[in-house]
């Protein structure tokens, strides 16, 4: 079938391909988890009977074969045979492949589906996939850069110092323990940066209620806009009582996978910014819902990017180009393969001017991928 003459109507799925791709990152990422020298995701690559294909990216830093296998022996079978236009529907189907609670691989595998099968819808109607999501008349999406990693205070100046040259007016910074060295850094680094700057934190989990407590009352004598992941994503009666005891404003949700198990904490406000992950929150699909479920009880969007590949970020920005609520998006300064080899698109980092990226206008997500690039990433 000619691409030209596809519709919505007649188009099937010939083949779902899981491609698991690993790297060593060109500088390592050190968070209060430790340092990260390498990283994984899995490539989803989606083809029809109309010789169009969509790609999509699946968040798998780990063991990246095993989403792989996942996908085309789980998931494919529901989907060869499909329209790929009915999105709800596959995305409700792959949902059945395993019994038990949301989350873990299954739905980070169907989010590389998922953003796959918006790339194809978008080439159908052959429009980007903002404008499929509803837009909101955005060219551009203001972005953060992430992140000044935890470290000696000398390395944090440095990176800082990057960020600002580079012309961000948003900086993240990444915290962890001792909290008496993280109350030293924050005011440090605010008088470095200024007053024009804005700052957030992001601490991976690092801390117990009593020790976020303490970190969040730096944080307010400083003017950080945000206050990012304190504790365990399970620890949702310890963010409501943070939330009460901590002026600066609360950010999390990159480790949710769908929409309830955001509700609590948006509903009662006590985040007052949300971060789904595209490539782990169940794709364009479920992390629309969660955006829109925020918008309803006035939380900003935020989308997280991590240490995630250009499929993912380039999702991310026409998500961040169709929300009405967005706040700033997530740019990664690691120039990673994962950026820069798979597509012929530029990683955000390197396009981004004074905190603001271009949305992309062709059909789909609007890239196209190197397949040479993705065979030389490919493990096993």
């Amino acid at each position: 079938m000619d691409a030209s003459a596809a519709s919505g109507a007649d188009i099937r799925i010939t083949d779902v391909i899981a491609h698991p791709l690993s790297q060593t990152l060109p500088r390592p990422t050190v968070t209060s988890w430790g340092k990260y020298t390498d990283v994984s995701i899995c490539l989803v690559e989606v083809r029809t009977d109309a010789g169009i294909t969509g790609v999509g990216e699946a968040l798998a830093r780990f063991s990246p074969k095993a989403y792989a296998e996942l996908i085309e022996t789980s998931l494919k079978p529901r989907l060869v045979g499909r329209n790929p236009t009915d999105i709800t529907a596959l995305w409700q189907g792959m949902r059945r492949a395993l019994s038990g609670r949301s989350g873990g691989m299954l739905f980070e595998a169907i989010s590389g589906v998922d953003i796959a099968l918006w790339d194809i819808l978008g080439k159908v109607a052959k429009l980007p996939v903002y404008r499929l999501l509803g837009g909101m008349g955005r060219s551009e999406v203001p972005v953060y850069a992430a992140s000044v990693n935890w470290g000696e205070d000398a390395a944090m100046e440095a990176e800082l110092d990057r960020y600002i040259a580079a012309g961000f007016p948003r900086i993240k910074v990444k915290m962890a323990n001792p909290v008496k060295d993280a109350c030293r850094r924050i005011e440090r680094l605010r008088k470095r940066a200024g007053d024009d700057i804005e700052l957030c934190v992001d601490a991976n989990w690092a801390y117990s209620l009593e020790e976020a407590v303490e970190v969040g009352r730096a944080l307010t004598a400083n003017r950080y806009f945000w206050f990012e992941e304190p504790l365990r994503p399970e620890d949702e009666d310890g963010y409501a009582e943070l939330h009460r005891r901590c002026d600066t404003p609360l950010a999390a949700g990159e480790s949710n996978y769908t929409l309830d198990q955001a509700m609590r904490l948006v509903a009662n406000r006590t985040l007052s910014y949300l971060q789904p992950d595209v490539a782990r929150s169940g794709g364009i699909t479920e992390t629309r819902r969660m955006a829109e479920f925020a918008a309803a009880h006035d939380v900003k969007y935020a989308p997280h990017i991590g240490m995630s590949g250009i499929i993912c970020e380039t999702a991310s920005v026409h998500l961040a180009a169709a929300m009405p609520n967005v706040k700033a998006m997530e740019c990664e300064s690691d120039a990673s393969p994962f950026k820069t080899w798979i597509t012929g698109a530029a990683p955000g980092i390197d396009r981004q001017k004074n905190g603001m990226l271009p949305v992309p206008t062709g059909p789909g997500l609007g890239i196209e991928v190197d397949w040479d690039a993705v065979r030389k990433l490919r493990v096993g």
